[in-house]
């Protein structure tokens, strides 16, 4: 019986829960502090950690800028043209050349380092930069090319450049001669300023549609970049181009553009004159007496007096897939003293066709055609290059009242054959058809052959 009641006395307890120690009051109060101590503790640890989350220097902290370049920073560039050259006259052009004498002789064939240049360009500051370009291939060795500063956003987005570069006149005239689809350029660009030494202002808009420049300068700038002289010296160019459609290289361009420039040249003289879209500036050794060390123009006013020049232009081009054309025509307007006012004109249209299907591509910054990127570079791949057939009109009249500087025309056909987007070979034919006001018409046939490197 009483092993029963025991039995069930300890079933039923193991039914129960547990019992909990009984605590008196003194300590369980003194436990439930001690718990809401380490309570508050934690809570004030919780709060300053979302204190700091919170704060400025965790939410926006300090941009973690790379480090300033030093200044000034410089890179050397340079290129290289090596021409040859081959000329076959007629009878006539042998008799209609030369400055004051008639007869001249044959224009000798050759070869020539048309232009051997180095340039170093860089960074003077943020908002500086630089160009200190010279040529030993020209007369006058070296002879200065483009030196220039450049000052950023000086009005509003507009740069500008202080120095000796390039006027803002004609598409032909501020086409990189590294990227040029002939030789030379056409014969217009006789009338041109070119560079001289100045200052200019210009811009373009943010999607690259739109260009305009303005310069002032001295006129004219000689080979080592200087002027002298009173009673004028002193000249204006401005330049304004739209791209009415460019849909990207190969879809699709149309380009318009117009220029006008003032001179007022010193000591009120000028002078216009070209040679057949070939550059020779040689002397030479060994030439007979009776022929030119050089490649005479073959339209020349002479020096004549002149109070100052209007000159005018107009520009056009477009691109579609492989086929390009630019198209321009110039008129000048000379003044002067007590003596009738003549009027001189100009133009050339020329196209090109890529063989291996590549594009022309449009620097839209300035106005102009950009360098030829081949689709398969010569030694990447087997690849064969790009290559390029083109062809060219081009017209000088320099002939005007009792001016007799005479009328050409060029015909041109070129090769070229892009190696690599640095390295090119030219191939060109020249037609020249002259007519001399005092000898009549003559023609001449130019082979040039021409390769170029760039760095």
């Amino acid at each position: 019986m009483g092993f029963t009641l025991l039995f069930c006395h300890v079933a039923l307890a193991a039914d129960e829960p547990p019992m909990l120690p009984v605590v008196p009051d003194d300590s369980r109060a003194a436990s439930e502090s001690s718990v809401q101590l380490e309570l508050q503790r934690l809570q004030q640890q919780i709060d300053e950690l979302r204190a700091g989350a919170m704060s400025p220097a965790v939410c926006n902290p300090e941009p973690v800028l790379p480090p300033k370049p030093k200044y000034p920073t410089v890179r050397v560039t340079g290129f290289m043209h090596a021409d040859a050259f081959w000329i076959d006259q007629s009878q006539a052009n042998r008799t209609t050349l030369g400055d004051g004498d008639p007869v001249v002789g044959d224009i000798q064939d050759g070869a020539d380092f048309r232009r051997a240049r180095l340039a170093a360009t860089g960074q003077a500051w943020d908002n500086v930069s630089y160009m200190l370009e010279m040529d030993f291939g020209f007369p006058g060795r070296p002879s200065f090319m483009d030196v220039w500063l450049d000052i950023d956003d000086v009005v509003g987005s507009n740069n500008l450049r202080i120095g000796q570069f390039r006027q803002p006149f004609g598409m032909d005239g501020l086409t990189s001669v590294k990227e040029m689809t002939f030789m030379e350029r056409a014969l217009p660009f006789a009338f041109l300023p070119f560079r001289q030494i100045g200052a200019m202002l210009y811009g373009h808009d943010s999607d690259e549609v739109m260009t305009w420049a303005v310069s002032g300068f001295r006129f004219p700038t000689d080979f080592n970049g200087g002027n002298i002289g009173d009673n004028g010296g002193y000249g204006m160019a401005t330049r304004v181009t739209g791209a009415l459609l460019n849909n990207g290289p190969g879809q699709g361009l149309v380009h318009v553009g117009g220029g006008y420039s003032f001179v007022d040249p010193s000591n009120d003289s000028f002078q216009y004159r070209n040679q057949p879209e070939l550059g020779v500036f040689e002397t030479g050794g060994g030439v007979p007496a009776t022929a030119p060390t050089f490649l005479p123009p073959f339209v020349d006013t002479g020096v004549f007096q002149a109070n100052n020049s209007n000159l005018f232009n107009v520009e056009f081009a477009t691109a579609l897939g492989s086929f390009y054309s630019q198209n321009e025509f110039f008129f000048a307007v000379v003044d002067r003293p007590d003596q009738s006012t003549v009027a001189f004109s100009g133009a050339y249209s020329q196209v090109g066709y890529f063989l291996t299907g590549e594009s022309r591509t449009y620097n839209g910054k300035y106005g102009v055609f950009g360098r030829v990127i081949p689709n398969n570079s010569v030694g990447r791949g087997g690849g064969c290059g790009a290559w390029e057939i083109a062809g060219r009109w081009s017209y000088l009249d320099l002939t005007d009242d009792d001016i007799l500087g005479g009328t050409l025309n060029d015909l041109t056909a070129g090769l070229n054959w892009y190696l690599n987007p640095y390295t090119k070979f030219q191939f060109n034919y020249i037609y020249a058809m002259l007519d001399n006001p005092i000898y009549g018409d003559s023609q001449a046939g130019l082979y040039a052959m021409r390769a170029q490197v760039d760095f």
